[in-house]
């Protein structure tokens, strides 16, 4: 055993610094050291082998066994990316592209809050009265409001400094965030809380059009609502469709257990969960910062139009990046 050891020690030595450097950093490594690497690993287990079938020496055996363990995953485990590079990937595509694979649920999510939206209105619009059973208790813009009224909280708060304006910003991003992650969470119900939660959500929206559209605020209100509700009401999309999802995953599981389907149906959901709040962040900052400044009614509107051109075609990418053969290892032979 003694000649044995002697004998393949320094392989195993050139392995082990070998091993150590790459783990510090692969791309200082040359091509001929890690074909070294892997010359040495192969050799090495056969000497684990050798030493495990002819041997009782436990301490060599585990030694070899965790060199062997050390070099397997530096060749034939992918190499580890940064976290920065990974957020990057995400935000690039991954994101949008879990969008694309369940695009049903979250359309069916859009559909149930324009239904509740356009329920609301056709109803304030006829019976301005409807308005007091949707709106929640406190809310001052009813239709006994005057237009006065109503354009003075339009131009409410543009005058309270930086600091008030971060503060009103983490309000709404805790708020707006209670409000995703119940629709998302009470999926698991069926899905049946989260349709009446999406549904009465256009509601709120549907009554709040209606009663400055009856006082003749058209153009100020949209551009009051829209530059952060895109954004805004887009996340909660997405949350809805979550709940939707699971709630699929809990009614219809197909040939798996409840248990699996909800497993495998949450890795998509994680990372719409994640991207719904980096939009909930972006829509409390402009809420907080664009909504209560001195710009135009034009200036809004136009910054609305622009966040319309940007999710569309973010999802547009994202879509195409999951749909067509972009990469020449994916596109199928004849």
């Amino acid at each position: 055993m003694r000649d044995f050891i002697s004998s393949n020690k320094s392989d195993w030595d050139e392995l082990a610094e070998l091993v150590r450097r790459a783990r510090k950093s692969m791309r200082r490594m040359t091509p001929e050291e890690l074909g070294r690497i892997d010359v040495l690993y192969r050799r090495t287990t056969v000497h684990l082998s050798q030493v495990a079938s002819r041997t009782s020496d436990a301490q060599l055996c585990r030694y070899l066994n965790d060199l062997a363990a050390s070099a397997h995953s530096l060749i034939y485990l992918p190499p580890r990316q940064p976290v920065w590079k990974g957020l990057v990937t995400f935000v690039i595509e991954g994101f949008v592209r879990a969008i694309a694979r369940t695009w049903r649920f979250h359309a069916m999510s859009l559909v149930l809050i324009l239904s509740g939206a356009v329920i609301a209105y056709i109803a304030v619009m006829r019976d301005p009265m409807a308005a007091y059973a949707m709106m929640p208790a406190g809310e001052t813009r009813l239709p006994g409001s005057t237009p006065e009224q109503l354009r003075e909280i339009l131009r409410s708060n543009r005058e309270i400094g930086d600091g008030g304006k971060f503060l009103f910003a983490s309000f709404l991003f805790v708020n707006n965030l209670k409000v995703g992650i119940l629709a998302m969470a009470t999926g698991i119900l069926a899905a049946v809380p989260t349709v009446m939660l999406l549904v009465y959500n256009g509601m709120l929206l549907g009554t709040f059009v209606a009663i400055h559209n009856r006082a003749g605020i058209d153009s100020e209100m949209w551009a009051w609502i829209l530059p952060h509700g895109i954004t805004e009401i887009g996340a909660v999309v997405l949350f809805g469709g979550i709940g939707l999802m699971l709630g699929h995953a809990v009614v219809s599981p197909g040939l798996r257990s409840r248990v699996e389907c909800l497993r495998q149906t949450s890795a998509e959901a994680t990372r719409i969960f994640f991207g719904g709040l980096g939009m909930l962040v972006a829509a409390a900052i402009i809420e907080s910062y664009l909504r209560q400044s001195h710009l135009s009614t034009s200036a809004r509107l136009a910054f609305a139009v622009s966040t319309v051109v940007f999710w569309v075609l973010y999802i547009a990418h994202g879509v195409l990046r999951e749909r067509l053969p972009l990469n020449s290892d994916e596109v199928a032979l004849p």
